[in-house]
């Protein structure tokens, strides 16, 4: 049973993380609706502001509605948020309503159950069992950029015939995974950890320290991510050469996540944190020399999007040793809301972009700030490391 609940988590993740393909779109969106590079990315920056402003509301109800509700109630609004963005031929604020704000509701409730589900099934590998989990949040968006290149390169479709296609296998898919979401029996009764304050969540100095660093270590991923066929430099067919780097990028993020999963099952917090930082800014430093060819451009998608996914593994993993499995959902529901500040990183490297015809400024800037919370995960690495899981 719980191969399945894992298989079916990964399903709907590949469903969910569809938005991480956004950067196909960008450039037809450009030329349909006239828009720059900046006011193009708001339904990705308004998906990443209301995700995770949801999930910390759902990261409560949780234990209260259990799994099931949230994840089909989440698959309804996600692949509706779709559908209705598809209606952003008549005006480009249904593509904002859809992707940004209804599927952003449909993902705050669904991610964070195959995670607080699976961390149950399998709680002796929360590290890898999360990465797994959520590998399909990243991987999915490789083959949903590859399909929708092809839809819009080779069939003539718009982004918004392409939101329509997307929107009904999205509903079908979590829906259906999400009906089989359910804690195991024994571990679901006999819990009684009683619900962490909001107010020891917030003042716990581990808690402080991981949300900075997952909100750089996300502002460095989405800035990345959002404008990612707009950062190649070089001669050749650059939209195929785009197209190429989103979906490497997916795949690297979906490794990542496993990887950095296995990494973390085996190292103190601090550690897998504060090298996650540092790879990431030796990534942006080097990203503009690297960013003339094809050959360089595809190594910095891999290389970043390698990166932010042990973003999304890391911090989650930090959380259920910090404060325990049955209340990850809770706890990681307040540290997810980094998303929200991060969100912005997309429209302010794309407006830089739009003055300065360069994302030097900016991925030097995120390289800075990956640095220096590095050095204060090193100042205060007590602070985050568990009171269970490896020694260094």
């Amino acid at each position: 049973m719980r191969y399945i609940i894992l298989f079916a988590a990964v399903l709907m993740q590949m469903c969910l993380g569809a938005t991480y393909s956004w950067s196909i779109y960008v450039q037809p969106l450009k030329v349909l609706t006239s828009l720059q590079q900046g006011p193009v990315q708001i339904p990705f920056t308004v998906f990443y502001f209301v995700f995770p402003l949801t999930m910390m509301i759902t990261g409560m109800l949780l234990p209260r509605i259990g799994p099931r509700i949230c994840a089909v109630t989440g698959g309804f609004c996600f692949g509706g948020g779709w559908l209705l963005a598809s209606l952003g031929a008549h005006h480009f604020a249904f593509t904002v309503l859809g992707i940004g704000l209804l599927a952003g509701i449909g993902a705050g409730m669904a991610y964070i159950v195959p995670i607080a589900v699976c961390i149950r099934w399998f709680p002796k590998t929360k590290g890898l069992v999360t990465g797994i989990a959520v590998a399909g949040f990243g991987g999915g968006a490789a083959l949903v950029s590859q399909t929708g290149g092809w839809l819009m390169e080779s069939m003539g479709r718009t982004p918004f015939e392409t939101f329509f296609f997307f929107g009904l296998i999205f509903m079908f898919a979590v829906v259906a995974a999400g009906a089989t979401m359910h804690f195991p029996e024994a571990r679901h009764m006999h819990s009684s950890a009683p619900p962490v304050k909001i107010t020891e969540i917030l003042l716990h100095p581990g808690f402080r320290i991981l949300y900075g660093a997952m909100f750089v270590g996300l502002a460095a991923g989405f800035a990345v991510n959002a404008n990612l066929k707009e950062l190649y430099r070089g001669e050749g067919n650059a939209v195929q050469i785009g197209i190429m780097a989103v979906s490497l990028f997916a795949l690297a993020n979906a490794a990542g996540r496993i990887v950095w999963g296995m990494i973390f099952d085996r190292v103190q917090a601090s550690t897998a944190v504060r090298a996650n930082l540092l790879c990431q800014a030796l990534v942006l430093l080097a990203a503009p020399a690297m960013l003339g060819s094809a050959a360089g451009f595809w190594t910095v998608a891999v290389l970043t999007g390698f990166n932010y996914g042990g973003v999304l593994v890391i911090y989650v993993s930090s959380a259920a040793r910090c404060w325990g499995a049955e209340r990850v959902g809770q706890v990681y529901g307040w540290l997810f809301s980094s998303n929200i500040p991060a969100s912005l990183s997309p429209i302010l490297a794309g407006m830089a972009f739009d003055r300065l015809q360069t994302f030097t400024a900016p991925l030097a800037l995120l390289a800075g700030l990956l640095l220096i919370c590095a050095v204060v995960v090193s100042l205060r690495q007590d602070s985050i490391n568990g009171s269970s899981g490896p020694k260094d």
